[in-house]
């Protein structure tokens, strides 16, 4: 058993944790179970939401097509088939499609769900995303509808995310970097003369 830290994904980077997602095996297949509250805070509104296991255990995000991409280093839904389909959780497209995530009036996830073709030991490491939107299970809209990454973790015991201070990471660690070294780069230029 596996309990996945949640963390709010943003433009800049990944957020604290705000909950968790228990995973394990079971005779029908591997389950999960939310523990997450208060979703709206971050985005999530009542009703159905896209639930996916991505291809890599990083949640940083990334620039694609000129545009900020939350959770982008997560890549693509897990697919070691290589079907390159949204099919579903019993289809035969990605097997990182779970059942949808249902968010409740009050704004909690709490319903587990089991996706029947995965076991833990093929997600260890990977990421787990939930959508803005929901999931049709088709790829009209693209990735079933399910729009933007706004919440996930690495499906491991040992968050990566939970040891930062201060919670950055991603795209705001790379610009505080980028300025400490800009003001070196001036300073050195500026003192050239000797002085």
């Amino acid at each position: 058993m596996i309990r996945v830290a949640m963390h709010p994904l943003t433009p800049t980077g990944v957020g604290s944790r705000i909950g968790f997602v228990r995973i394990e095996d079971t005779r029908a297949g591997l389950r999960l179970t939310p523990e997450l509250h208060n979703l709206a805070r971050y985005g999530i509104r009542p009703g159905p939401h896209g639930f996916h296991i991505h291809e890599m255990g990083d949640l940083a995000p990334t620039i694609k097509d000129g545009r900020v991409v939350r959770g982008g280093s997560a890549g693509g839904h897990y697919d070691p088939e290589r079907t390159g389909r949204h099919a579903g959780p019993y289809g035969d497209g990605h097997r990182g499609d779970l059942p949808v995530l249902q968010v409740a009036a009050n704004g909690s996830a709490t319903r587990p769900v089991v996706a029947p073709r995965l076991k833990l030991s093929e997600v260890e490491g990977r990421a787990i995303i939930i959508h803005l939107g929901g999931d049709n299970y088709t790829d009209t809209p693209p990735n079933g509808g399910g729009k933007a990454r706004m919440i996930g973790g690495v499906i491991t015991n040992d968050c990566p995310y939970c040891k930062k201070k201060g919670g950055k990471s991603g795209l705001l660690a790379l610009a505080g970097s980028m300025a400490v070294i800009g003001g070196f780069y001036h300073w050195y230029n500026s003192n050239e003369d000797g002085s």
